[in-house]
């Protein structure tokens, strides 16, 4: 009878532990699931480049973009660094996100069509109009020799000057203004991208662009369907422009004269 109670008593201390290590076990994967996969580090993790791989595969390759420059910066481009806080999970999402101010970050596919139409190159000056968060300008900065980029909402384009500055893309200049008329300083530009919508070609922006050069820009009313155009000046200043596909851009912005 005394070694029955000394075993049983063995017994439930010996569960006692067991339940105490499952507990524990149960404690620690619950902290790591917050951690590491309910609520992802904000650095560039292993899971955020896990999403944007495949962002690029199923968004971008899938679309028919095939340019190896074009597809390699899309991956470098820690995009969820570029949006809201409480956006990052959705990043790398096959749409656009607001990143206040009435902006938008634009969808992951359109970025990389609008950098590829204009076929960058390593020695090429580039002009951003329409800074915004300083995603697509972090984007050309991976093929390009050096960007401008020309941002009208002060708060948006300090933001973005401080952002690519503290993530260490040094070919890239930003300043505030209104990028209607380009950035005359540093122009002839060999590309030029327009991230929002004019009911014109600025003719600024035309007259930047150098001999050669490629210009990407949505065309059409505030708020409706917009056409993206790319315009192609040749060596000898011709201008041919090709309607490429329908898109849907916030508006250009003005400083009110």
């Amino acid at each position: 009878m005394l070694y029955s109670r000394y075993f049983a008593s063995k017994l439930i201390k010996a569960n006692h532990k067991l339940l105490f290590a499952f507990f524990l076990f149960v404690y620690a994967s619950l902290i790591f699931c917050h951690l590491s996969y309910c609520y992802p580090p904000h650095e560039d993790s292993q899971w955020y480049k896990k999403f944007r791989y495949k962002m690029v595969s199923q968004q971008i390759e899938a679309r028919d973009i095939y340019n190896q420059k074009v597809l390699q910066a899309m991956r470098d481009v820690p995009r969820h660094l570029f949006v809201p806080e409480r956006r990052k999970k959705s990043a790398y999402g096959d749409f656009p996100l607001p990143i206040g101010y009435g902006q938008t970050i634009s969808q992951p596919y359109i970025v990389a069509l609008m950098t590829d139409l204009l076929k960058p190159e390593k020695d090429d000056i580039a002009l951003e109009v329409g800074t915004g968060s300083g995603y697509q300008a972090a984007v050309l900065s991976k093929i390009v020799k050096k960007i401008y980029t020309v941002e009208i909402i002060a708060p948006l384009g300090k933001a973005a000057d401080k952002r690519v500055d503290e993530l260490g893309y040094k070919n890239i200049t930003v300043k505030v203004g209104d990028g209607y008329f380009g950035w005359e300083q540093y122009a002839p530009f060999d590309c030029i991208i327009v991230t929002a919508a004019s009911d014109h070609i600025p003719p600024p922006l035309v007259k930047q662009l150098k001999n050669g050069g490629k210009m990407a820009i949505p065309v059409g009313k505030p708020f409706q369907v917009q056409k993206l155009m790319l315009v192609e000046k040749s060596e000898k200043g011709e201008i041919r422009i090709k309607n490429i596909l329908p898109v849907r851009f916030v508006p250009l912005r003005r400083i009110q004269r």
